[in-house]
């Protein structure tokens, strides 16, 4: 069963996805306490969807970079970040979407407070913020973010990666959600507002480069997630990445769906949802409306 309504947001959740982009380059400056604390007791209360336990572990930039004894390792696309959050999970079934999940969350929660954060998934150094957070032997760091205020200027690399990731484009209706089977798009008017407004939040979701693997069959009362597998992105850091992309898109749909009082679960048994190798389309988990 869903949460109530998240009365910590300050304003419309939809407001908030739509506002937030990824941020590269930070004003050079601490967070001040009260904002640190904020982002502390929201992170303590957040609850995926799965079972694995994901441990956020929040990182101050200049006590890093002692321990480190040199840059936080980013490979110069992050600029100016003071602090850093990490997603610590389980390599295990339901692990990564649970990274994916909650992390996205506080993300947004942050982006709420006016802060700026941006998803890393290959593009920093694990060895040294594996160091940073204690890792052990069964758990993986498959994402980090910084979290700060934006930068008054982008720098060059910052607006290149927006060009060539795509990051203001997003697929139409029509490629990503259907209607009872994937040869039927869904189309806006054949749901309900509040879902239609949920759906389109995983629209405007971000993802790896963009791919928005996301593919959803709604069938009655319930709504099918599919990953739409791009084999490189499987195998490429060691783990599937789209997996964590699934985890955001399953976070901003629930998260939509809450802020309206509509009720679900999340359930993966005994469910008509097939994949579709062919296609490289691979079931993931359905929501299915229940009734007040």
């Amino acid at each position: 069963m869903t949460e109530k309504h998240d009365w910590h947001f300050n304003r419309p959740l939809a407001e908030v996805i739509k506002s937030r982009y990824s941020v590269r380059t930070y004003r050079p400056e601490k967070l001040p306490d009260e904002v640190g604390d904020l982002l502390l007791q929201y992170a303590a209360g957040i609850k995926g969807p799965f079972g694995p336990q994901v441990r956020l572990e929040f990182i101050d930039g200049i006590e890093a970079v002692e321990k480190t004894g040199g840059k936080i390792g980013t490979y110069g696309i992050i600029k100016g970040a003071q602090h850093y959050i990490a997603a610590v999970g389980k390599n295990v079934d339901g692990g990564l979407e649970q990274v994916g999940y909650v992390l996205e969350k506080l993300i947004l929660y942050a982006a709420s407070l006016g802060l700026g954060t941006c998803w890393l998934g290959g593009m920093f150094k694990r060895s040294q913020f594996a160091k940073l957070v204690d890792l052990q032997e069964d758990e993986i760091l498959p994402a980090v973010t910084p979290v700060g205020y934006p930068g008054d200027k982008k720098t060059a690399i910052e607006s290149f990666m927006r060009f060539a990731a795509g990051s203001n484009k997003r697929k139409p209706w029509r490629e990503l959600f259907f209607n009872e089977s994937f040869t039927s798009p869904l189309e806006e008017k054949q749901v309900s507002k509040e879902y239609r407004e949920a759906l389109e939040a995983v629209r405007l979701a971000p993802s790896a480069s963009n791919k928005q693997p996301w593919r959803i069959v709604k069938q009655g009362r319930a709504y099918h997630f599919y990953l739409k597998l791009n084999k490189r992105y499987a195998s490429a850091l060691g783990f599937n990445i789209q997996k964590i992309d699934m985890g955001i898109a399953m976070c901003h749909f629930e998260m939509v769906l809450q802020e309206f009082g509509i009720k679900g679960k999340w359930l993966t048994e005994n469910l008509p949802a097939d994949t579709d190798e062919r296609e490289n389309l691979f079931y993931t988990v359905s929501w299915v409306g229940t009734a007040d």
